[in-house]
């Protein structure tokens, strides 16, 4: 049976071991995936014996993404672009390939809900690593242009220069937000987690007609209601389809098979 788990620490709340099993069964598949917690600089010893144990491949959560990224002996372009890895694979030969399924989840998800990206307006809030990760997917998918708004805004141009050559991508600070319309925000903090929201003006919303938080919960987020507290007609959705596909496509890595990620949506949300 081949065998996969998830790191992080901490990791006892990880959904992955359920939602794996869940894509097993719906695929006919049959493996094992559990939970590793490593100490917080003890990521590469608990991989490498991992890996010698036999197991075939792994997810990456908080705070291992970069440990993972300098762990692989390959990294696909994404990975690359995302400077972290959030997959890894054991190949045929014994080498490491390190992915980043983040972005690809994302833009799954976004699709999903709302159809395709080609010639939307994005406004990304937030310049920290899940930007960083989704950034080359979404221009892959087409979009016209993606703004960034950080607070620090020297944060969002580095990212926005690392790349402008992939697509048009613009930065600035929370303050000084061009005067420009939004067809989509991506809300890429964590400030809902806690009910907070990005210190950012709700001028943002007008005209908008979509708003999506990457952080999730059982009730709309923070964010979900401030947007449409500020635009009634703007459709709002949470990240767990996201969280779901980002793992759809790192079982893809592993499986070569895709499985069906919205009956598994539905299962993960009713045990939030």
């Amino acid at each position: 049976m081949d065998r996969y788990a998830v790191f992080g620490n901490p990791i006892e709340h990880s959904k992955s071991p359920l939602i794996h099993t869940l894509f097993a069964k719906q695929t006919q598949q049959v493996i094992e995936y559990g939970r590793q917690q490593p100490d917080s600089n003890g990521f590469n010893d608990a991989i490498n014996a991992f890996f010698t144990e036999g197991f075939i491949g792994a997810n990456v959560t908080s705070p291992f993404k970069l440990d993972a990224f300098r762990f692989a002996d390959e990294l696909t372009p994404r990975a690359r672009a995302a400077e972290a890895v959030n997959t890894l694979y054991k190949r045929q030969d014994g080498s490491i390939l390190g992915d980043n399924t983040d972005g690809a989840g994302l833009v799954q998800d976004l699709q999903r809900l709302w159809g395709e990206l080609n010639g939307k307006r994005l406004l990304l809030i937030g310049a920290g690593g899940a930007t960083r990760g989704v950034i080359l997917p979404l221009l892959t998918a087409k979009v016209q242009n993606i703004h960034i708004a950080n607070r620090t805004a020297s944060k969002a141009q580095q990212l926005a220069d690392r790349f402008k050559k992939e697509g048009v991508i613009t930065a600035s600070g929370f303050n000084d937000l061009p005067e420009i319309q939004f067809d989509l925000i991506v809300n890429c903090t964590s400030s809902s987690l806690d009910g907070g929201l990005p210190e950012i003006t709700p001028s943002i919303f007008i005209n908008a007609s979509y708003a999506y938080d990457m952080t999730y919960k059982a009730q709309a987020t923070s964010f979900m209601v401030w947007a449409q507290e500020c635009t009634p007609s703007i459709r709002t959705a949470d990240g767990l389809g996201m969280l779901v596909g980002q793992a759809a496509e790192s079982f893809y890595v592993w499986r070569k098979v895709r499985p069906k990620i919205e009956p598994i949506i539905e299962i993960v949300r009713e045990m939030l």
